[in-house]
């Protein structure tokens, strides 16, 4: 694959470019983060950079917003020689960015939050009125309308990453960066975002977009770089490449970036939710009157923004959290408030679970990968020796097998978890659970920094479990994730059950509308009419 130089993108020009990078380099102790990167980033454009977990992306959009300083190389904004040691820095060349995890006080207003250390008077009174002055001339000129009196808490997200686009341009951003921005956003919020995205382009904004999702990069941007293990190998024309081209220079051979979903028969209920309610340490309620019920051999998904009481409902279901209200029937087994079960009592009843947060919940680092492999499991047989004690032998035998059944690398059952790379930690969790041969498997974000090769062999051992005839629970924010696997999808929002789709019925925009609360399809109604079906999905 040839790489292009910065000639390739940008001989054409006249202008100047406003990001020119050359020869950037950047170490942290014995790893090259970046090495060599050169970037030539046109005014006025929407410009993509694309790459896996570790491909040293962050590394780079850290070193052109000045929280580190390359060690050596050249760095170019709107042609004027530039050293970035601080954001300050970074500011004062005119670059902006909004971060994935928004920067806001959110018992401040909107005008609050944007002049925040930008008062521009020593009286605070005549520093806000110069702003409001100033943010709805920008806001007119953007199409950034959003209520500056407005407490940051009330907004929606998407209005909330409105606040950040309007402090950035507020403090004279000229470029600015976006850090995977659909992350917590429906349908409808990416699709408003990718609209303003291309309102400041029209003024002459230029964006720099860092997403790990190939399907917005083709719909937004102009051109896209691409880096791989801290290099930067690829500079295109979006018009001119393809998300499959994307994901083989991203990962170094072709990917599958949709497994092949064939319909599948699902048997009898074996996990039955009836009136679930639940609040938290504070009192406030994550979960509201929540039914459904889930079939052996299908796949049953949780679409919702994250926060929005999925993570509560899975944690519930494994036994970490009491519920209120309602009661959990597992085979003929009943869980209430009045009979609660542990985790470990919930896993003797065949179900396994693999957590949201790998780190919090479903790895100890230190750990060697051998120890981590059979955490749970202590007591089955692929690990003990004679009762009551654990076979070293055994489990180092189980963990090696696992990681070549689940490609773990390196195989290398004494390196400690925290050496391996996230992709890789997550498949030691997922290799565990599933090799428990579980009745029915709970997982939440199972690909959640996982990189587009991981994801692909994730997704085929999720559809092959299934068809075994395992229940899986599927909680994911990631929408194409739930659309390509499940077999029908419940829809939650503020911690309520908007609804239940079969996969024929389901689609971007009206699963959109139920993520917002702005759609219920009747939880009863659809969920009994599924049931009828026999669980069949055509």
């Amino acid at each position: 694959m040839h790489k292009k130089t910065l000639s390739d993108t940008g001989g054409a020009d006249t202008a100047p470019p406003a990001i020119y990078l050359k020869n950037i380099y950047k170490s942290f102790g014995a790893v090259q983060a970046n090495k060599d990167i050169d970037l030539h980033v046109s005014a006025g454009t929407i410009h993509g950079i694309v790459g896996e977990n570790g491909a040293g992306k962050s590394t780079l959009v850290s070193i052109l917003y000045g929280f580190y300083t390359a060690d050596r190389g050249k760095t170019e904004i709107f042609g004027a020689p530039v050293v970035l040691r601080s954001t300050a820095d970074a500011i004062a060349a005119g670059i902006g960015m909004v971060h994935q995890h928004f920067m806001l006080v959110p018992n401040f207003s909107v005008l609050e939050n944007i002049i925040l250390g930008h008062e521009g008077s020593s009286s605070l009174q005549a520093g806000l009125e110069k702003a409001t002055k100033e943010l709805q001339n920008i806001a007119d000129k953007y199409g950034l309308q959003v209520d500056l009196h407005a407490l940051v808490q009330d907004l929606p997200v998407g209005l909330q990453q409105r606040v950040e686009i309007l402090k950035a341009l507020y403090r004279g951003a000229r470029v600015l960066i976006l850090d995977e921005p659909t992350g917590v956003l429906t349908p409808q919020e990416t699709k408003q975002l990718f609209e303003i995205l291309r309102s400041l382009r029209a003024q002459g904004v230029t964006i720099l977009l860092i997403t790990h999702k190939l399907k917005e990069i083709m719909a937004v941007t102009d051109n896209v770089s691409v880096m791989r293990g801290g290099e930067m190998v690829a500079h295109l024309e979006t018009q001119k490449t393809s998300p499959e081209q994307l994901a083989e220079l991203m990962v170094g051979r072709p990917v599958l970036l949709t497994v092949g979903y064939d319909s599948a028969e699902a048997g009898d209920i074996c996990l039955q939710v009836e009136h679930l309610s639940m609040r938290d340490d504070s009192g406030k309620s994550c979960l509201q009157d929540i039914s459904f019920s889930v079939r052996r051999g299908e796949i049953f998904g949780i679409a919702g923004v994250s926060g929005n009481g999925q993570s509560e409902l899975l944690e519930v279901l494994a036994g970490i959290s009491a519920l209120d209200a309602g009661r959990v029937v597992i085979g003929t087994t009943e869980i209430s408030a009045d009979n609660p079960a542990t985790p470990a009592e919930v896993k003797e009843l065949g179900l396994a679970h693999i957590p949201e947060d790998r780190h919090a919940m479903g790895l100890i680092l230190p750990f060697t990968a051998a120890e981590t492999a059979m955490l749970g499991y202590e007591e089955r047989g692929a690990v003990s020796g004679r009762s009551p004690f654990l076979s070293p032998d055994k489990i180092t035998r189980h963990c090696a097998k696992l990681m070549t059944d689940f490609d773990i690398r390196p195989a290398d059952p004494n390196l400690k978890s925290n050496l391996f790379s996230g992709g890789n930690q997550q498949k030691i969790v997922v290799a565990r659970e599933i090799s428990a041969h579980p009745d029915i498997l709970l997982v939440g974000q199972p690909t959640r920094g996982v990189d587009i090769g991981a994801i692909e062999f994730i997704h085929k051992q999720l559809l092959a479990l299934r068809d075994a005839g395992c229940a899986i629970i599927l909680v994911s924010v990631e929408l194409d994730e739930i659309l390509n696997l499940s077999d029908r999808i419940m829809v939650m929002n503020a911690g309520q059950n908007m609804g239940i789709l079969v996969r024929e019925d389901a689609d971007v925009q009206k699963i959109g509308l139920m993520m917002a609360g702005l759609e219920n399809t009747g939880n009863i109604a659809t969920s009994l009419a599924s049931e009828k079906k026999g669980g069949k999905h055509e």
